[in-house]
């Protein structure tokens, strides 16, 4: 279905190397990954742009001709449903095999997360089934948590806008808790303890060295 590629490659990333040991070779501007399928002997050619857009195509080898039919949701028959399957494994393994999961959109979000594993070498858990794009960081050494990546509408930041926002929970010594709170970049811990947590809107507006600083401390803070 033309549907599977945003279902199977949305808020995921090409990873080069991968899609070239996979068999894609450079071309046009990008990769291209031809197969044939064996139960209809129609030509499948993926093709992937340097910005990481997917597309796909079936085509009779005689003719020349696209195969759309496996496209049509109430097509049925055993040939279609054979060309429509095969079709779906091969974007499934290309997207298992040679994508990234990217699950925050912001640069600042997905930046702090490479530099948390670059300086602690920590990586995000996914604790909650129910909220698959909450993230933990948590120090090795005493299990404590110093950063909660969330996405949540704006609304409930006090934001006038619905749509998601990106942000980040931190600790943050008592004493200067306050004084940084501005409602605009800086908010009242979400969801967490108010007294000791602050949130930090990942919108650009907080330069990226202040918030790596603020993690920092937090990591400090994150102590028996």
């Amino acid at each position: 279905m033309e549907n599977s590629l945003h279902r199977l490659f949305h808020n995921r990333k090409a990873d080069t190397a991968k899609l070239v040991s996979f068999g894609f070779v450079p071309e046009g501007g990008g990769y291209a990954y031809r197969t044939v399928l064996s139960q209809s002997g129609f030509q499948m050619t993926v093709f992937v742009t340097e910005q990481g857009e997917v597309s796909a195509e079936v085509q009779d080898r005689v003719s020349g001709e696209p195969y759309t039919l496996h496209f049509v949701a109430d097509a049925a028959g055993s040939f279609v449903s054979a060309v429509r399957n095969q079709y779906e494994a091969v974007l499934e393994e290309i997207a298992r095999r040679c994508f990234e999961r990217e699950i925050y959109q912001t640069e600042q979000a997905n930046r702090l997360l490479a530099y948390a594993k670059e300086t602690y070498g920590d990586t995000p858990e996914f604790l909650w089934e129910k909220f698959p794009r909450y993230g933990v960081l948590r120090r090795k050494d005493t299990q404590k948590w110093y950063g909660v990546l969330l996405v949540v509408p704006g609304t409930k930041l006090g934001l006038p806008q619905t749509e998601e926002a990106e942000i980040l929970n931190l600790r943050v010594p008592a004493e200067k808790l306050q004084t940084l709170l501005d409602h605009k970049t800086f908010f009242p811990c979400y969801h967490m303890n108010k007294k000791h947590w602050c949130t930090v809107l990942l919108d650009g507006t907080a330069a990226f060295a202040d918030i790596c600083r603020m993690l920092d401390q937090s990591y400090l803070l994150a102590v028996k």
